[in-house]
């Protein structure tokens, strides 16, 4: 039987992390995936934990009104938040099942950004908006991200998030302990 998967986001790089996710954690199960824009309900950039995984869980519950006929819900949300004189990023992953009361989340890895970006942000852009002006690219947060263009490829955007995605789909994995 297949199981369909609602990801709350149009973005490719967000959509290949869900899908290498799910294929990862449930290589048996089949999976048919579908991609739509849902409400956030928050700002355009988040700048707080709190805000951030508000953000994403109000995306995968909208989604998840949109589309009641899949099995799962998901949205993955990259954020920043200022820690002292630092501003630091990561990425939270929601993930909802029909017939579940659980909303499971997990996290990305951190990552301190450089001092040009931070200035950038601090000034009004988007942290995407941001490192394409830094590094001279163009719509990165829809490519690679600043991520990878930092770790010079060794970790992609999609492997970022996927390990996260994977993370958030344990419980679903072992139902039993959860």
């Amino acid at each position: 039987m297949t199981k369909k998967v609602v990801i709350a986001s149009e973005n490719p790089v967000k959509i290949n992390a869900v899908i290498e996710g799910f294929e990862n954690i449930f290589p048996e199960e089949n999976f048919e995936y579908e991609w739509v824009s849902a409400a956030s309900l928050v700002s355009d950039q988040p700048m707080s934990n709190n805000e951030t995984l508000s953000w994403a869980q109000n995306r995968a519950m909208n989604a998840a009104e949109s589309f009641i006929s899949a099995e799962y819900w998901v949205w993955i949300e990259w954020w920043i938040e200022k820690q002292g004189d630092e501003m630091v990023s990561f990425a939270w992953v929601v993930i909802l099942r029909r017939n579940s009361r659980m909303i499971w989340k997990s996290k990305t890895g951190t990552l301190f950004l450089p001092r040009k970006i931070r200035d950038l942000i601090d000034s009004g852009k988007e942290l995407g908006h941001a490192a394409d002006e830094v590094f001279w690219l163009s719509h990165s947060k829809h490519k690679t991200g600043t991520t990878w263009f930092l770790t010079g490829d060794v970790i992609t955007r999609s492997k970022y998030y996927s390990d996260a995605v994977v993370l958030a789909l344990v419980p679903f994995r072992n139902l039993e302990i959860y």
